[in-house]
């Protein structure tokens, strides 16, 4: 895949051009960010809230995801607007950031994400420019297209104000976090982020996404839960987190192994 394809992501994702498929990785290996990038991967996510990613092992992994043929999207820590400019310089897609529970926070995260007139994000895209190809002139008049900028929704708050930050120019589309949402949901009761409760939040969420023209993302523990979550009509889902899906492998190579050894 070339440059202009990987780049053509976010064109992609604001057309709702079918439902797309990430990996999410958290262990701070950029290798095995550029394994998974060779399968059937819309886009890769780099977990920074969660993971272990520091900035120069994000950056190297957004460069091997880009190697691969595919975009890479990062989620930030909590707040942490400056990495946020700094991953979009290192060449990343786009920007999942947590915790986004207002139009006063959409905002200020705009301004990190996006030059003016939508934001203040200050110039320095360096490896961006490697990435791209694009002159510095053609890349500050795109840049802005090219990326995106998505805000989680995972508290009460932020469900309620949900139409307000989906209003806020600049935020691109959402992404659902529905363990955290479930947590809020519930008065910090359960972790159920399969249950019906989280269903009827999340296609609440598609449909203020569709009435403002914007795309929603959400976080699947497993395949199976992403399907439905595609049937849903998000745009883009993650099929489980790479630890899951590493000891999946390895549970299932094992138990191949012994119940042939036994039989």
């Amino acid at each position: 895949m070339s440059a202009a394809e990987i780049d053509g992501f976010a064109d992609r994702i604001r057309q709702h051009r079918g439902g797309m498929i990430s990996a999410w990785v958290g262990i701070p290996d950029a290798t095995l960010a550029n394994h998974l990038a060779q399968e059937a991967f819309d886009t890769i996510v780099l977990d920074m809230q969660h993971g272990m990613w520091d900035m120069p092992s994000a950056a190297n992994a957004v460069a091997q995801v880009r190697l691969a043929g595919k975009p890479a999207l990062a989620r930030i820590p909590v707040g942490d607007f400056a990495s946020a400019s700094r991953l979009l310089d290192a060449g990343a897609s786009g920007i999942i950031a947590p915790m986004i529970n207002s139009a006063e926070d959409a905002q200020a995260f705009v301004k990190t994400t996006k030059y003016p007139p939508l934001g203040e994000r200050s110039w320095g895209p360096s490896l961006a420019l490697n990435h791209t190809g694009l002159s510095a002139d053609d890349y500050l008049k795109n840049a802005n297209a090219l990326t995106v900028a998505i805000a989680m929704i995972e508290t009460r708050a932020a469900l309620e104000a949900i139409d307000g930050i989906l209003g806020v120019a600049g935020i691109d589309g959402i992404f659902i976090g529905p363990s955290d949402l479930s947590i809020a949901l519930s008065n910090g009761d359960q972790v159920a982020p399969n249950a019906a409760e989280i269903d009827s939040a999340m296609q609440h969420a598609v449909s203020r996404c569709r009435a403002h023209g914007k795309f929603a993302c959400a976080f699947a523990a497993d395949g199976e839960r992403a399907g439905e979550l595609l049937k849903f009509g998000f745009d883009l889902v993650i099929a489980g987190a790479e630890t899951a899906q590493l000891r999946s492998g390895a549970r299932r190579a094992i138990n191949a192994a012994r119940r042939i050894a036994s039989a």
